[in-house]
């Protein structure tokens, strides 16, 4: 059930503010102003809230959040390599680079793929405490990202890294 209301302070300064919609929307109580047409009543009422889906939705959203601030940061500076490195023209290699991460709990660093089809990533190689690698992958055939892993397994949002001479 949305808690938004089309005439709400919020609205009008367009500030972020939370809120939750059912999982199918039912237009009588969403987007409506409170009011009572041809027998229905429409708007946000507390009578129409679900608060056990509401309560799992937190409890989603709760958790995404503790594992994002609990996870390393995401690499900076991700590029990939369009020039081969010297003696590896005419090849498939790819090389990627990044910054190192400064959290100090950080260990290692994996390269997530996927194929350009694909909407997730659907392999990762861990490529150890560096930032430069060269992988006998074409970037032709493939998307790449980066991410950190730290020392409880915690792994970062991908970067994807931007091109590079």
């Amino acid at each position: 059930m949305a808690q938004r209301a089309t005439t709400s302070p919020s609205r009008a300064r367009a500030t972020p503010r939370p809120g939750f919609t059912e999982p199918r929307e039912n237009f009588n109580h969403e987007h409506q102003n409170t009011q009572v047409v041809n027998g229905v009543q429409l708007g946000d009422l507390i009578q129409y809230v679900d608060f056990n889906y509401i309560a799992r939705v937190t409890g989603v959203n709760a958790a995404a959040l503790w594992a994002l601030a609990t996870s390393p940061g995401t690499p900076k500076n991700a590029q990939i390599h369009t020039t081969p490195p010297v003696s590896f023209a005419g090849t498939n290699f790819t090389t990627l680079s990044w910054n190192a991460n400064p959290e100090t709990n950080v260990t290692g660093y994996e390269i997530v793929m996927r194929e350009t089809t694909t909407p997730d990533w659907t392999s990762a190689i861990p490529v150890g405490n560096v930032t430069t690698v060269t992988l006998n992958i074409s970037k032709d055939n493939v998307q790449f990202g980066i991410r950190a892993v730290d020392d409880q397994g915690n792994r970062s949002p991908a970067a994807f890294p931007q091109a590079a001479a």
